[in-house]
Order: C-alpha cells, then structure tokens, then sequence
C-alpha cells in the first residue's frame, strides 16, 4: 500500500511516517521504478509499534536505538 494509507492504517499522520523514514526508524517494503514507496502489512505494525512505544514516553531516538540493537543481536546470534 501506499504511504497515505499505510499511515492511515496505523493511526498516524502521512507527515509522521514520512519522517519515520527520515530518521531511519522504518524503510519502504517496495520502491516502485516510480519512486513510490510501499508499505505492506509487516511495516504498517511496526509504525503502530512505533507510536504506542513513542506515545508512552520514549523518544524517537531511543526507539530507533532499540530496533538498531535489536538487528545487531539477530545477526550476532545468527554465527
């Protein structure tokens, strides 16, 4: 899906998820040759993740820390 309906989907401005994706807290699932970025079932959760955790009081920075750590220990457990 698009990302306007992506956002509506999880509850968030289409601004919010552009800016998710400026600071590295989520990628598109597809890039059309277009340029048109896609969103599937998967990343429309984590933006919901995203906002709970956000909303709760974490800043986006710490957010975006977590899921950068939480890569790092998949890969490493992955030896």
């Amino acid at each position: 899906m698009p990302i306007g309906a992506a956002a509506k989907k999880a509850g968030i401005s289409r601004q919010s998820l552009q800016y998710y994706l400026m600071v590295g807290l989520l990628e598109p699932t597809e890039i059309k040759p277009t340029g048109r970025r896609m969103f599937d079932e998967k990343a429309v959760e984590r933006i919901k993740l995203i906002k709970k955790l956000n909303d709760s009081g974490y800043p986006l920075r710490a957010i975006r820390e977590l899921f950068l750590e939480g890569r790092s220990n998949l890969k490493g457990s992955r030896k």
